[in-house]
């Protein structure tokens, strides 16, 4: 008897999550885009950060061409009133959240905020466990468009990291505003096999991403525990299946542009990678259908950070409405090769050398399941070949070479 309980809760459960997803599953179509505060702020966040960043997002032309969210990471919290509603920190944000998000919103930015599914964030600041319905209303109120959440202080188990965020997602859907919802409990309970069905659009695959190429590459003496950026790519080339329209794998935030600044991405190893291999990132991300959140200091990009984040061609693969996941081909012998289907029946297709050494790369697209002969274009050169069977490429230690291959 006890056991078949179990099974018709499991049941109910699963059906739940199944409304629940066909809800909010038109949110987030196109994985997000837009500017996240923690790599560059930490939790010294303030208002007047937050229109900074947005008064240079529409200056260099980032909002323009589709970084549309300013996602407010840790920090920005000032605990409960006296009717348990949370409030902003008064000295950080003196006008409020509310006046904050008009403010954004009048530059056609839409805003993100940050908390936690246990009592206290990652930072120690009021969290929302017990609290969902209420934050929910509360944000909704304010105007806020995003919700990430966190994980920190919260049990190591799946199946109350599935309810928490079933019932964060749940009290958004009922908050009477649309909202994306982002869960960030770093891949350890296997988020892309249930996060859709609780009410996901995006979930975390990894820790917190270090400023810096991967982990192999640490000095020696250097901290252990960051992730690089081939090692959140490595995670999430093994993801395709579950990625799509409104359910997107993030291997977290661009740290393009940060050459080794002090503070979160510099920890663990984080110091810093070269332009080459931000490209790689900027060009994997897309790929993979990465959520695309900048960290860098966006009012002071040099040209070399502005080329890689506004590369319109780039980004259209990151953004193309069939939503689907560059499959990785092939991964031996230092070179990865990523095919990635677009909406228009044509392909993007990178091909990465891990190496630490200039090698040339020859390959047949037959190789890659393609038959017949496509024109291709090099995204980051604009350099385009016609009707080409057989590609034949020198590659920069840690570069990516991206193309999209039409047969028109």
């Amino acid at each position: 008897m006890q056991k078949i309980k179990t099974i018709l809760m499991a049941a109910v459960f699963f059906c739940a999550c199944l409304t629940g997803f066909s809800q909010r599953s038109k949110l987030a179509p196109t994985p997000p885009m837009g500017y996240m505060t923690w790599n560059y702020y930490a939790d010294k966040i303030t208002e007047q950060d937050v229109r900074t960043i947005a008064d240079a997002m529409v200056a260099n032309g980032l909002v323009q061409i589709g970084y549309d969210y300013i996602f407010i990471d840790d920090g920005w919290q000032g605990g409960r009133d006296n009717r348990n509603n949370i409030i902003p920190d008064p000295k950080k944000f003196p006008s409020g959240i509310k006046a904050l998000a008009d403010y954004v919103h009048s530059k056609g930015i839409k805003l993100g905020i940050y908390s936690d599914a246990a009592p206290l964030t990652c930072a120690g600041y009021t969290a929302s466990l017990h609290f969902e319905e209420q934050d929910a209303k509360t944000f909704a109120s304010w105007g806020i468009d995003y919700l990430k959440y966190d994980y920190c202080g919260a049990p190591p188990d799946k199946e109350t990291a599935m309810k928490r965020y079933k019932k964060m997602a749940d009290a958004l859907s009922n908050s009477g505003r649309d909202i994306v919802f982002g869960i960030c409990e770093w891949g350890g309970r296997q988020p892309w096999t249930w996060g859709a069905e609780v009410g996901g659009n995006l979930w975390r695959i990894d820790g917190d991403i270090r400023d810096k190429w991967s982990a192999d590459f640490d000095a020696p003496g250097t901290p252990k525990g960051g992730i690089g950026i081939l090692d959140a790519v490595n995670r999430n080339a093994d993801l395709v299946q579950y990625a799509g329209p409104g359910k997107w794998n993030d291997p977290d935030m661009l740290v393009v542009g940060l050459y080794g600044r002090k503070g979160p991405s510099g920890d663990l190893g984080g110091v810093g990678c070269n332009d080459i291999e931000y490209q790689s990132q900027m060009s994997l991300w897309c790929l993979q259908a990465a959520p695309l959140m900048i960290t860098c200091d966006v009012a002071h990009m040099n040209e070399a950070t502005k080329r890689i984040l506004t590369n319109k061609e780039i980004l259209a693969i990151d953004q193309d409405p069939l939503g689907k996941q560059a499959e990785r081909k092939i991964n031996k012998d230092g070179w990865q090769v990523y095919l990635k289907p677009l909406s228009d029946g044509n392909y993007a297709l990178g091909i990465l050398n891990t190496d630490s050494t200039s090698r040339k790369y020859n390959i047949s697209l037959e190789q890659l399941g393609l038959s017949g002969k496509y024109n291709t274009l090099n995204v980051w050169t604009g350099e385009t070949k016609k009707k080409q069977s057989k590609l034949s490429y020198e590659v920069k230690p840690h570069a990516t070479i991206v193309l999209k291959l039409n047969q028109q």
